[in-house]
């Protein structure tokens, strides 16, 4: 099927204005992310005696209804995405709020609630869509001294925080903060909040640390044993070291026959020790892109509101994979964290095909509304010449 610029359809509009690269580099970690689902999930459904494909049948049902997600969220506009992002943060809080009381708790945390055979981390839903309300309502505080928006957006941010908080998980919370006190800087708000923001999230650090024993024990562990000591991440940082240059193989690698997250958490381990470090820096370059053109595209967006919330999907998405890596290659302590598009898990993947489709849809080109207007008129020389007469033939 052909499109033609003078057809106005819907299909065509999008397809002649989305970003491309941006779809293709967001398309291609999808893709990877099902391969190597095959090489890491196996051996964990075996250990956990579930049939030999379990995972990876159920990465491939979320990685397709992930895609159509993200593909329908990109034909969204501004408006609409922040539409999209208001009803998603509301439903995603409420259903925090009901985790905290009746979810279930796993490995310690209560985050999830149970739909059948399916858990689902509202959390992780909520994430996107308040990224998306800080940058508007930033976007507003910057530019409109009428509106109390950046009252509201601190009481936003302190509400998700504090939720958070309570499930608990810190590390979502850290991710949150880091990404809103960011968006915060770009929006040119005073620097003196920024630093006041940073006290109150070291100290509310000390506070994780001293009053959530499962904090403390990753922060022990991590800066007082020597790093192979301390289980999981130890035996990640290995599988780097036996893996070299361009791994053992596909399928030739042993760390996640002993990783019990090894198809989740530490999916980079596997990519490390059976694909080798190339890989690892190859995989590492397409998020570095999606990043970087993300960030390249918010800087020619004029509308504030827009561009801040390109930024703010865009880091949150670097930012989580960096967390990510890191921890795999001993960098920060352990965080249950995934690897977007890359570990398994259906609450995560549907979440970050939400942010991927919100982020597609800011950066689809628009003409700037300014260009649109129409000039003002000016009087022909002639005319002012000759007294608004015209000459006569």
């Amino acid at each position: 099927m052909k499109l033609s610029r003078s057809d106005r359809s819907l299909l065509a509009e999008w397809a002649f204005t989305i970003d491309r690269g941006l779809l293709v580099a967001l398309l291609s970690l999808i893709a990877i992310g099902v391969v190597l689902s095959v090489a890491a999930s196996p051996a964990v459904a075996l250990k956990k005696g579930l049939p030999t494909y379990y995972f990876v049948e159920r990465h491939v049902f979320f990685a397709a209804l992930g895609t159509i997600l993200m593909i329908v969220i990109s034909f969204f506009s501004p408006m609409g995405v922040r539409r999209l992002a208001a009803v998603l943060f509301l439903v995603s809080v409420a259903g925090m709020i009901v985790v905290i009381f009746s979810g279930t708790s796993i490995n310690g945390a209560q985050r999830w609630l149970m739909l059948g055979s399916y858990s689902i981390q509202p959390s992780e839903f909520a994430k996107p869509a308040f990224i998306v309300i800080v940058a508007w309502l930033f976007g507003e505080a910057a530019s409109r001294s009428d509106m109390p928006a950046l009252p509201f957006a601190l009481t936003v941010w302190a509400l998700f925080a504090a939720i958070l908080v309570m499930q608990p998980d810190v590390g979502q919370t850290v991710l949150i903060s880091t990404t809103a006190g960011l968006i915060y800087l770009l929006a040119g708000m005073p620097v003196i909040g920024a630093a006041i923001l940073m006290a109150l999230g070291s100290g509310g650090m000390w506070l994780a640390y001293m009053y959530f024993p499962h904090v403390q024990s990753r922060f022990d562990k991590y800066f007082g044993s020597a790093p192979l000591e301390s289980s999981q991440a130890g035996r990640a940082i290995q599988s780097f070291t036996e893996g070299g240059l361009f791994g053992r193989g596909p399928g030739e690698g042993v760390i996640k026959s002993v990783l019990p997250d090894a198809h989740t958490d530490y999916i980079f381990a596997v990519i490390g020790e059976e694909y080798g470090a190339v890989a690892c820096i190859a995989l590492l370059g397409v998020f570095a892109f999606v990043v970087a053109r993300a960030l390249r595209r918010a800087a020619a967006e004029p509308n504030a509101s827009d561009r801040l919330a390109i930024q703010g999907l865009a880091l949150v998405f670097g930012l989580q994979s960096l967390i990510n890596m890191g921890v795999n290659i001993g960098l920060l302590p352990p965080k249950g964290m995934t690897l977007p598009f890359i570990s398994a898990g259906g609450s995560s993947m549907l979440a970050l095909s939400i942010t991927a489709g919100m982020l597609l849809a800011l950066t689809r080109w628009r003409p700037d509304p300014q260009r649109l207007k129409k000039p003002r008129w000016i009087p022909a020389i002639d005319e002012v010449q000759l007294g608004g007469q015209t000459p006569s033939t």
